[in-house]
């Protein structure tokens, strides 16, 4: 039935994923905190939180519409949504979800470097949402290795591709510079509470987050190695733009493994790269009952970590 509902795009799927995330946002919030408590400033932030979770999964099937990434269905936002309740921890963290909102306004312009016009209009801005990204969660800053990579196969020629992001840096650099003369801070120490990296993965606070963990890799290593193996079988001139999804997905990972304040929320960077290589698998299982049993898997595996983790 899943399969069926979002194998078009279709303003009722959006309705029905805004609708689902502002219900489990405001119940999970309401559950994990003292709303008697709330000032006004945490109000409006978590409000913030709340439009930019929605902003995303819109954000999400504007890319993969844009790019001819997958066919005429809602599959990308499904399983980002569905990802989500995979780790709702993920509601608590403001400064994780804000940085992946720039990442994947990053992404939006990485992704269509495939077409040449205003390639370097595109390489800045790319550079400039990682660079504003990794203010907020300095390990972001990984996704410039992508970035690196779409320039190496679509705008290598152009020496002055290479220079564009030292052009964002400079940019970023004089905004830093300008906060912490305010705070009376120093470069030396803001970095110091940066550069950290950690692979203690001691941190669960339940056991359905384990459990929610080692579900999630298990679907990660389906959607990818599936895609990795069908990646010969892509039209040519789209093999680079899915090389570039598994590069992506791989450093939403890698953020997620050395990053110090460790938690399953941080695994947001990794969510719609996983979510285009899902919905590319979808549309490769031939018989419908399969499709349906993998989509509503997912979605109810979502569902079911999502009210476990609730309750506890």
């Amino acid at each position: 039935m899943l399969a069926s509902i979002f194998s078009k795009t279709k303003p009722i799927n959006y309705i029905i994923l805004t609708i689902l995330v502002v219900v489990c946002y405001s119940l999970f919030i309401g559950f994990s905190d003292d709303t008697t408590g709330f000032t006004l400033f945490e109000v409006g932030k978590k409000t913030v939180v709340l439009g930019l979770l929605l902003l995303m999964f819109f954000l999400s099937q504007f890319i993969v519409t844009k790019n001819r990434l997958v066919n005429d269905n809602a599959y990308v936002p499904l399983l980002f949504v569905s990802f989500l309740l995979f780790f709702p921890t993920v509601f608590e963290h403001t400064r994780v979800v804000i940085s992946n909102y720039f990442i994947m306004l990053a992404l939006r312009r990485i992704f269509s470097l495939h077409s040449t016009q205003q390639s370097k209009e595109k390489i800045f801005d790319a550079s400039l949402w990682i660079l504003v990204a990794s203010l907020f969660h300095f390990w972001s800053i990984l996704f410039l290795v992508l970035l690196f990579f779409a320039i190496i196969f679509f705008v290598t020629k152009d020496y002055r591709n290479w220079v564009i992001p030292i052009l964002a840096f400079f940019t970023v650099f004089i905004g830093l510079s300008i906060y912490l003369l305010v705070t009376d801070n120093t470069y030396v120490d803001w970095l110091e509470t940066k550069l950290q990296i950690s692979f203690n993965f001691m941190y669960f606070e339940n056991t359905y987050q384990n459990i929610a963990l080692a579900t999630f890799a298990s679907i990660s290593i389906l959607f990818f190695v599936a895609e990795l193996f069908d990646l010969r079988n892509k039209a040519y001139n789209m093999q680079s733009t899915y090389k570039k999804m598994l590069l992506s997905f791989l450093i939403g990972v890698a953020i997620y493994v050395i990053s110090p304040d460790k938690n399953n929320g941080v695994l947001i960077f990794s969510f719609f790269p996983l979510a285009v290589l899902g919905a590319k698998y979808i549309e490769s299982v031939t018989q419908r009952w399969r499709k349906e049993a993998v989509v509503s898997t997912v979605f109810l595996l979502g569902i079911f970590f999502y009210i476990m983790q609730l309750v506890l």
